[in-house]
């Protein structure tokens, strides 16, 4: 049992910074209708500079203090860089096809990768955080301070974006968007400002969850692949639902723990790394029952 415990613990550790991912997938296409395929991109640039931070940081700040001020400051730092990609890129393609501005994202990712790849060099850069793989006991069970980590700064998150949804006026006038555009201009919304917004906030999360995914192994040029186990967190829990991004992700990862845990005793004959496909096989088993996923809206249309 508590092997199991251990394992649903660090899969809602990693499943949490799947969530973050997956917000800001869904707060972009919410807002503009786009899946954005940048954000993997935004998430390396923000791992990135927490890691040049962290040490500048330390020089001046407490040791782990300087961690958490370096996310903040990185995650600021990516949300202005992600608005001037909305500002310079997107935003001259507002009104064309979906499938062109996916496209684009898609390239925009692959131009910023390559430019950050060379920040990173040959090997894995140290993130800064202080506890590293370090354990602790929680109620008999090894856990490891990271994942803790995770979970709280998620929460945090979380807790900060549904005050800023619920109670600013910014907050409204992204949701009168993202359900009638038209009708959101016509009481004096700005559209072109929700896209902007949602471009910066999408890329703060990818920067905070690309930070505390690097406190494993450090920051390489591989760690932009974990961005893309959100896309079956988004799909789970629905393309245009905001708790279906957050249930969706903690599942995925609670999901691929367990595989990793229990596949090589029950299943060996599967194979190595089966827990790196399991997240799309959740996510086709939902599909199969729920194609609009567990809180996606279904699309009607009149014939």
């Amino acid at each position: 049992m508590s092997t199991f415990l251990e394992a649903v613990i660090r899969g809602l550790g990693t499943g949490s910074v799947y969530a973050l991912l997956a917000l800001g997938f869904v707060i972009i296409y919410k807002a503009t209708s786009v899946i954005s395929f940048a954000q993997p991109a935004l998430m390396l640039t923000g791992a990135v500079v927490t890691s040049y931070l962290v040490p500048a940081m330390g020089v001046v700040l407490f040791t782990g203090f300087s961690f958490f001020f370096s996310v903040a400051v990185a995650a600021i730092i990516t949300a202005a860089f992600a608005l001037l990609i909305e500002r310079l890129a997107i935003r001259p393609m507002v009104g064309k096809a979906v499938f062109v501005v996916a496209i684009i994202t898609l390239g925009i990712d692959i131009a910023v990768r390559v430019v950050v790849n060379g920040f990173i060099g040959l090997g894995a850069r140290p993130i800064g955080f202080p506890w590293g793989l370090d354990a602790v006991s929680v109620l008999g069970l090894d856990v490891q301070i990271r994942h803790l980590v995770m979970m709280g700064t998620v929460a945090l998150v979380i807790t900060a974006l549904y005050f800023f949804f619920q109670r600013s006026k910014y907050g409204l006038a992204m949701r009168a968007a993202a359900l009638d555009q038209e009708a959101a201009m016509t009481m004096g919304v700005s559209v072109g400002g929700v896209f902007a917004l949602s471009w910066a906030i999408a890329g703060g999360l990818a920067a905070i969850a690309g930070s505390l995914l690097a406190t494993g192994a450090g920051v390489d040029r591989q760690l932009w692949i974990v961005a893309l186990v959100a896309l079956p967190a988004i799909i789970l829990g629905g393309l245009d639902s905001l708790e279906g991004a957050v249930i969706g992700g903690l599942l995925i990862g609670v999901a691929e723990a367990l595989v990793g845990t229990y596949q090589r005793d029950y299943a060996p004959w599967l194979g190595d790394n089966v827990a790196l496909v399991s997240p799309y096989v959740v996510m086709l088993a939902v599909l199969l029952v729920r194609p609009y996923g567990i809180f996606g809206t279904a699309e009607v249309r009149r014939v």
